[in-house]
């Protein structure tokens, strides 16, 4: 990119969990690490909790196979840099671009993501609806740690790894400023979103989350999926025993999120997405950001 190039951006937002969605359909841009970085910066670059960078599939050598599929891939990047499997809030917001820019119909879509392919239904206005896919549940025993105080997480995989964790207190999660102390830490080799949870009601939790990679965000979609099927497992049979839908509301900072697991073990995730502002990043600052 030369310093007379200019490149627009989007920003956006699922419940307060925020995004810089770059356009980039031919998949030309190189979005190195520190550039990400840079732009998620929120006192020397546009500030977000993660990029969004929009490419067709055919376009992008991780997204290829699923082009038959899917026309478009989210290429996710946490606000550190680095690479992200999924992250739910951002496919809503991800959906709400594409039909913005007028680059799909409201209704049903398909979105390419590194976790596979995500079904969508946006409407012109309102709430976009995820089909996140099946959790995964695993048995390993994890510990953890806060203030002098220990709990036993569950481990779930939403396509990204998390572990969840029931306190009584949100408070009792601390600053979250850093990661969160896990162990075994064998069980997490690349690292894991970590998400609090408090009981607010039949069916309705509250929880607090440490995003691997961005820190304590206003809201986690693949969290608040883990974090509501972890408290159906506690709560009673799972769906595919009982037959019927569990559905919980999670609140997390930013708002709150509806939550549907299926009998056929599918997660269904309900929740704004908006976008909130669109410009061009000045030539000069973006090619020392590229750099």
């Amino acid at each position: 990119m030369t310093s007379t190039q200019r490149l627009a951006y989007l920003k956006g937002h699922g419940t307060e969990n925020d995004f810089v969605i770059v356009p980039d359909p031919d998949g030309r841009l190189d979005l190195p690490r520190a550039a990400v970085a840079r732009i998620c910066d929120r006192r020397a670059g546009l500030g977000g909790d993660g990029v969004l960078r929009v490419v067709r599939s055919a376009a992008h050598p991780e997204a290829q196979d699923q082009a038959d599929e899917a026309e478009w891939f989210m290429d996710y990047r946490n606000g550190d840099g680095s690479i992200a499997e999924m992250c739910g809030n951002g496919v809503r917001v991800f959906a709400r671009y594409l039909l913005h820019a007028g680059l799909v119909e409201a209704g049903d879509l398909a979105i390419a993501t590194r976790a596979g392919v995500r079904r969508v239904h946006v409407a012109k206005t309102g709430d976009v609806t995820v089909s996140m896919g099946r959790a995964e549940l695993f048995e390993e025993s994890v510990v953890v740690t806060v203030g002098g105080r220990s709990w036993p997480a569950r481990n779930v995989s939403m396509g990204n790894p998390h572990a969840v964790v029931f306190v009584e207190d949100l408070a009792h999660a601390g600053d979250l400023l850093a990661v969160p102390p896990f162990s075994p830490a064998s069980v997490y080799p690349d690292g894991v979103n970590i998400e609090f949870v408090a009981d607010r009601g039949p069916h309705h939790v509250a929880m607090r989350v440490h995003e691997r990679g961005s820190g304590e965000t206003r809201s986690c979609g693949t969290g608040a999926c883990a974090v509501a099927v972890a408290t159906a497992r506690r709560d009673g049979p799972a769906p595919a025993e009982t037959g019927t839908p569990a559905i919980y509301t999670v609140d997390v900072l930013g708002g709150s999120l509806s939550i549907t697991e299926l009998p056929d073990g599918t997660v269904e995730m309900t929740g704004p997405a908006e976008i909130v502002a669109e410009g061009t990043f000045e030539p000069a600052w973006l090619t020392a950001a590229l750099a």
